[in-house]
């Protein structure tokens, strides 16, 4: 992607050393108007946003507590025999009732914190979130490693009144796409619960895809946060390397892993990264000042995107139609032009960035795995760690120089853990180059393919591009508004009108 510089009224830079809320408010400020009156179908399945909560909340139609039962009974429900959906690794119905409560007392002395108070978020569970213990999907590894704090993610949408619903379900230690795991179950897709949801941040794909959050954090190492988003067709969005400040997040991969954002909409996804984003760690070099887009889909500026044809090509025919079809939109209600071109050495890149996540993964770990991890991890885990174990730091250093839709999950999966490396490969192939590099990226649905699984585009960008990238992605969504496919599971919420 080639864009133009910044026009001075298509964003918004923030000041440094504002608080989480205030950073959301800007964000409010750079929405485009919009209907303030809910639609009347409480009674059947729409994904809310936050400002349809907010809104709710602010009318007294409805209240957080009255939101925080009905996800309760929504998450218990989910987790049943009857649908076994496993989106959650813990949850704790005491304490989101607590949250609620506090937000709805706010509400009604007239005091909200932001439009996120009393909206319910899920974490990751490779996030610190307090009062859960932080698994990483492993049974083991929060044994040894106990939560003691809320991440600074976590603790920036606290402050902004965000109620934290629990810690969704992952692939094992993040080492696969699946979001296959043989310790808490898989994280169903809700399209298909035969299918995937992709990982490793399965779960906050997936509560998201279902309507029972607008939005969650996840983490992406190798596009954990942006293969479950296209799988559940949802928004995914990645930034910059250093971005969102990673204390808090456990140490799988610290120099390609990112903290990022899955949400039901382009403008969510704003919200939920101006909550979260905030000054470099202390370890950290400066950082360029936050700044958000003014999301507007007319007049918006000329934009140049650069195809790449190796992966347009290396996938199904439903695919390319699809995304061409959604390039082709954008020309014709924006006029932007696409070239063609050939990223240099992506192979190379692909495998450099494999030894460096498996280095990472397993040298932060390492002390604990002969003890308990690796005879407690699953089996794909196991061949995963013994691959990543083989690399040794001459590899590690040279590696620093140098699609598909959802598939189906086998029947040993539970036991076995992901073990479809052709498949998991696939996924992967896409999504390498913006964390081996450090880029932002984002991935937007654009269409389902002839199965009714959902199809994702990802744009990726410059360094330090969000705001430019996320209007890309806005102005794709805005394309796509109508669409919908009706043969998704609703486990979502519902209200009275």
């Amino acid at each position: 992607m080639f864009p133009a510089d910044f026009e001075e009224e298509e964003v918004k830079r923030l000041c440094p050393n504002l608080s989480p809320a205030e950073q959301v408010q800007h964000a409010i400020n750079c929405l485009e108007p919009s209907d303030t009156t809910l639609q009347d179908s409480y009674a059947g399945f729409r994904r809310w946003k936050i400002l349809d909560y907010s809104r709710a909340y602010a009318s007294g139609k409805i209240t957080p507590l009255m939101v925080a039962e009905q996800l309760i009974s929504a998450v218990e429900q989910s987790c049943g025999s009857g649908m076994d959906m496993s989106f959650f690794i813990s949850h704790d119905a005491r304490d989101i009732l607590r949250q609620a409560t506090q937000s709805t007392l706010r509400y009604q002395r007239g005091e909200p914190i932001s439009v996120l108070d009393g909206v319910p978020v899920a974490v990751k569970d490779e996030i610190d979130c307090m009062p859960y213990p932080t698994t990483g999907g492993s049974k083991w590894l929060h044994k040894v490693r106990p939560c003691k704090e809320d991440a600074c993610c976590v603790q920036r949408l606290r402050s902004c009144g965000a109620i934290l619903v629990g810690k969704t379900n992952m692939h094992e230690l993040g080492a696969g796409t699946s979001g296959i795991n043989p310790h808490y179950g898989t994280s169903r897709n809700p399209y298909n619960p035969k299918r995937i949801s992709g990982g490793s941040s399965s779960g906050s794909a997936a509560v998201v895809c279902a309507g029972l959050c607008p939005a969650a954090l996840g983490v992406d190492g190798g596009g954990s946060v942006r293969m479950p988003a296209a799988l559940c067709g949802v928004v995914g969005f990645k930034p910059s390397f250093g971005r969102i400040p990673h204390s808090g997040v456990l140490p799988l991969n610290w120099t390609v892993g990112m903290v990022g954002v899955l949400a039901g909409t382009v403008e969510d996804s704003l919200i939920i990264y101006a909550a979260i984003s905030g000054q470099p760690e202390p370890h950290q070099s400066t950082v360029p000042r936050l700044k958000l887009p003014i999301l507007k889909h007319s007049n918006m500026s000329s934009i140049r995107l650069a195809k790449s044809d190796e992966w347009f090509n290396d996938c199904s025919d439903d695919i390319r139609a699809c995304c061409s079809k959604a390039l082709a939109s954008l020309h014709k209600l924006y006029g932007w032009e696409t070239m063609e071109v050939t990223i240099p050495d992506i192979e190379a890149m692909r495998l450099a960035h494999y030894v460096t996540i498996g280095s990472e993964c397993t040298s932060s770990i390492a002390h604990h795995l002969e003890n308990k991890g690796r005879s407690e991890s699953g089996s794909d885990v196991r061949v995963a760690l013994s691959i990543y174990g083989s690399f040794d730091s001459r590899e590690y250093l040279n590696a620093q120089r140098i699609s598909v839709t959802a598939y189906e999950i086998k029947d040993d999966a539970k036991h076995t853990g992901e073990l479809d490396y052709v498949n998991g490969a696939a996924l992967v192939r896409y999504s390498i180059a913006g964390n081996f590099l450090g880029l932002p990226a984002v991935t937007v649905p654009v269409g389902y393919d002839r199965l009714g699984l959902p199809i994702g585009i990802q744009f990726i960008g410059k360094p330090w591009s969000e705001a430019k990238l996320i209007q890309i992605a806005y102005a794709m969504e805005v394309g796509h508004a109508a669409l919908t496919n009706y043969t998704l599971l609703v486990i979502g919420l519902c209200f009275p009108s």
